[in-house]
């Protein structure tokens, strides 16, 4: 039994379904490991795969600038629905779906009576999925260092027929495909090319097989390996236009085994590789722990066995982990998408997009705070290559300088075609400031400033400044259009006016910018103040849409007019007591609407920075006691584990550490929404916007200890369920802090 919190997870039998299957990944490439001894499957993603479609013309912002103006004139006069025609005509067209690329099949014939008792695991720490049974072994991991998919099988007597298969769920009739095996001295190099209906694009799968023992033969499409003790495979994907030159992909994959053989020639090849990809993938993921005191029983559960206990702080502790574990391995080229960087099916549920009005964000919370600039760099390397395509967006539909950013996208284009009468995701402006906030946070922690980022801040500011032309009776600026993600008022359409996540969003961008450029700070400075306040409505909550008049519409999963108090800190107890209640009287009369996970735990945040520990646990408990998390625990969208979806495995660990400890540049606040049911525990290694790591550890008896270790030397605020006071930090030099936790 385990004394510690256990990182990893493990089944006794194999994954009978692609949702189980346990996943490895390097923020490129992706692998979902079935583990069965005699039919094993290994299904291959890769974060470029997207299906193309030949439509390529209408993945362009539509042309509306010229009709802004009469748009505006309307909203402003009180037409409620003058949105609704606001577009070019085009049918809503959704973006280019993300897909798996094949499924290595290793198939191993079944020895007679064999009830030898079997485990597959995934470790935590190290990013690698086992399975065992008898002496069969099969180890995969997707290697950070060299960005490759490594799989060891052993058995003393092993026979195995490999091949690449391309037979996935959902694949397109039309789906050109092409075999090669060829023999090698290492063994065979196998080779899938798929190239897509009515299009020059392709990807194909290169797996080079070095055998140990035995005999190596081709049977086409695949190689039967007999009488051998051990097989390596390492496998690469690429997407491509033309022919990829196979030779040279499979020379490199034969360098790079006969460089990691030289390099440590006291270890086997896998063991090698390993050690290369280890120096990358748990330096990340140690980085912070939790710890809640959990029965060590509990901890030694299978996951599937730990899943019927949803109050267990066993099941915390273990999503706890496996949501950092996850969340990284999704993360490099590009950050998580709507399934992580994995799905069986090529049906992925809304495209396998990014999805930027709230799932992205959300599975990203954690990055500053635990600390994973892994993930907040694979958020920016999206960012930056999309903005061309952002300040297309706002010259077409706007007519303004600066940048808009997409509701929704394939990783490839950032332009705005995704949207409907239903959801006019076209009007939405608050995406650019949403989407930068991460990298502020970055910058803020770690304390230099990226260059980039300030260029985009400024870009953003631009938009603003064009784009905040129409005013009200007041003389307050005036958001118009104006879209609440992906709601709408009660006696209005859903493009209007003033929307909360609008006025905070164009606030934030427009301070953060002038912070940035002193040159233009004060015109920056002078823009934010001529938006209007929140206004508070007659339940005397934070109303979604400032505009007199509006009503409010609160069954809904999204609680983006919350968007000042989470992420940003616009609204909080401190400053802004009086909208704080307001808030937080909104956040109470929210509904869950269709139960959708990331609007469960967006709940959690919101009420973790509005000191609400019974209302975060409550939204936990949704989700813990909702069966949202498959056996391979990655999550679901929807209850009973409906829709595989990342959203409620990368979000929670933001979730749990919220509640724990929160930072601004110039605030510490410790202990802020502890849940009753959680009377001790350690978390150790977060970072602070501030520049400090800190080690938390909190006991029944109702105290609580805090290690900071400052990186920079300066004055914050410390904020404790007993109060506030001053803190002076000085770099290098550790802060001890005690204080009562309830």
């Amino acid at each position: 039994m385990s004394a510690t919190p256990v990182h990893g997870t493990w089944e006794p039998a194999p994954a009978a379904r692609w949702e189980d299957a346990f996943l490895s990944g390097n923020g490129h490439h992706g692998v979902l490991v079935h583990g069965d001894p005699h039919a094993d499957r290994v299904i291959v993603t890769h974060h470029t795969l997207v299906r193309p479609d030949g439509d390529d013309a209408h993945r362009r912002p539509p042309n509306l600038a010229a009709e802004l103006p009469a748009l505006q004139g309307r909203l402003l006069a009180g037409d409620p629905t003058a949105a609704e025609d606001f577009t070019d005509g085009r049918p809503l067209q959704w973006v280019r779906p993300f897909h798996p690329a094949f499924q290595l099949r290793l198939n191993r014939p079944s020895p007679d009576g064999t009830d030898a008792p079997y485990r597959r695991a995934v470790d935590f720490t190290t990013g690698e999925t086992t399975a065992t049974r008898a002496g069969w072994t099969s180890r995969v991991f997707v290697s950070r260092a060299d960005d490759v998919i490594v799989q060891h099988v052993s058995d003393p007597h092993l026979t195995l027929d490999l091949s690449l298969d391309p037979r996935l769920p959902g694949a397109p009739a039309g789906l050109g495909i092409g075999h090669g095996a060829v023999l090698t001295p290492e063994g065979a190099l196998l080779t899938l090319r798929a190239r897509y209906p009515g299009s020059d694009l392709a990807y194909t799968g290169v797996t080079l097989v070095a055998v140990t023992g035995g005999t190596t033969r081709l049977t086409p499409p695949g190689v039967l390996v007999e009488g051998a003790t051990e097989v390596l495979l390492l496998t690469r994907v690429h997407r491509h236009t033309g022919e990829l030159d196979t030779v040279a992909e499979s020379r490199a994959l034969r360098d790079l085994l006969r460089e990691a053989r030289y390099a440590a020639p006291h270890l086997a090849s896998y063991d090698a590789l390993l050690a290369r990809h280890l120096t990358h993938h748990r330096t990340a993921y140690e980085r912070v722990t939790l710890d809640l005191a959990a029965d060590p029983a509990e901890r030694a559960l299978p996951g599937s066995d730990l899943l019927t206990r949803p109050h267990s702080a066993a099941l915390l502790e273990r999503l706890f982990a496996a949501g950092r574990y996850h969340l990284l391995s999704a993360s490099g080229l590009l950050p998580p998408r709507l399934t992580g960087l994995w799905t069986g099916d090529w049906n992925t549920a809304w495209s396998g997009a990014f999805t930027t009005n709230a799932n992205l964000n959300l599975q990203t919370a954690s990055a500053a705070a635990a600390a994973l600039p892994e993930v907040t760099e694979a958020h920016a390397a999206l960012v930056h290559r999309q903005l061309p395509d952002w300040r297309d967006n706002a010259r077409a539909i706007f007519g303004t300088r600066g940048a808009v950013a997409p509701s929704h996208t394939d990783g490839e284009s950032g332009h705005t075609y995704h949207f409907s009468r239903e959801y006019p995701l076209h009007l939405w402006t608050a995406g650019a400031d949403w989407l930068l906030k991460p990298l502020v946070d970055h910058d803020e922690t770690y304390g230099t400033p990226d260059p980039r980022t300030t260029l985009a801040l400024s870009e953003v500011a631009a938009f603003y400044e064009d784009f905040l032309t129409r005013t009200d009776d007041d003389g307050h600026l005036v958001v118009v259009p104006s879209y609440s993600p992906e709601n709408r008022p009660a006696n209005a359409s859903w493009g209007t006016l003033d929307a909360a996540m609008d006025l905070s969003a164009a606030r934030h961008a427009l301070l953060t910018a002038a912070d940035r450029h002193p040159d233009r700070a004060d015109r920056l400075r002078a823009l934010a103040g001529r938006l209007p306040a929140h206004r508070i409505n007659a339940d005397g909550a934070l109303a979604e849409w400032a505009w007199p008049g509006l009503a409010d519409t609160y069954d809904h999963r999204h609680l983006s007019h919350l968007y000042g108090v989470w992420p940003l800190d616009e609204i909080n107890p401190y400053d802004t007591p009086e909208q704080a209640e307001a808030a937080h009287r909104a956040l109470e009369l929210r509904g869950a609407e269709n139960d959708s996970a990331h609007g469960h735990l967006h709940h959690a945040l919101v009420a973790a920075r509005l000191r609400d520990g019974d209302r975060v646990a409550h939204a936990l408990g949704r989700v813990l006691d909702g069966d949202y998390f498959h056996a391979s625990l990655m999550s679901a969208h929807y209850p009973h584990r409906d829709v595989y979806n990342a959203d409620a495995a990368h979000t929670l660990p933001a979730v749990l550490i919220e509640m724990l400890v929160q930072s601004t540049p110039g605030r510490l606040v410790l202990l802020p929404a502890l849940p009753a049911s959680c009377r001790q525990g350690e978390l150790r290694g977060v970072r602070t916007r501030f520049g400090a790591s800190v080690d938390l550890a909190w006991t029944p008896d109702g105290t609580a200890t805090a290690v900071l270790r400052p990186d920079r030397t300066h004055r914050i605020e410390l904020r404790t369920p007993s109060g506030a006071e001053p803190l002076d930090l000085v770099a290098g030099q550790d802060s001890v802090i005690t204080v009562e936790a309830r």
